[in-house]
């Protein structure tokens, strides 16, 4: 059985920052990650990125793509390197399964500021029937 592995990084201006999408494609299977670089990086920053920060990336979503047909001919290389370069720079599936993973962490952290407040709210509650039974005590 062989396995399919295969990673792109793409960097792009967005305006603002300089950001990375790794999209990692493993036996069909699409997942993406986005890095902010902040400004311009340079070849040695992006290297030395994938050399030491590589492992730790969370790639997100998992959307079902075709493997890309991998040719030998070195000049069919070269036309598909250039016409990639062309191309628009992150897939629609990347960009898809970002903001899937961001909605994901969106609902979770309301959830979880829910949670706080209603743990906040029954402390609170606690407090004041305390200090009520205080007074009635004459304390």
């Amino acid at each position: 059985m062989q396995i399919s592995v295969s990673s792109t990084l793409t960097l792009f201006h967005d305006g603002q920052f300089w950001v990375g999408v790794v999209e990692h494609v493993e036996d069909g299977e699409l997942s993406a990650a986005r890095i902010v670089f902040g400004a311009e990086p340079s070849d040695e920053e992006v290297l030395q990125f994938v050399v030491k920060k590589w492992e730790s990336l969370r790639f997100h979503g998992n959307a079902e793509t075709k493997a890309p047909k991998v040719t030998k001919n070195p000049k069919r290389r070269m036309r598909e390197a250039s016409k990639e370069l062309s191309r628009h720079p992150v897939s629609t599936k990347s960009q898809q399964a970002l903001s899937e993973a961001r909605k994901e962490r969106k609902v979770a952290a309301k959830a979880y500021r829910a949670q706080a407040r209603r743990e906040a709210q029954a402390a609170r509650f606690s407090q004041k029937q305390e200090k009520k039974k205080q007074k009635r005590k004459g304390r």
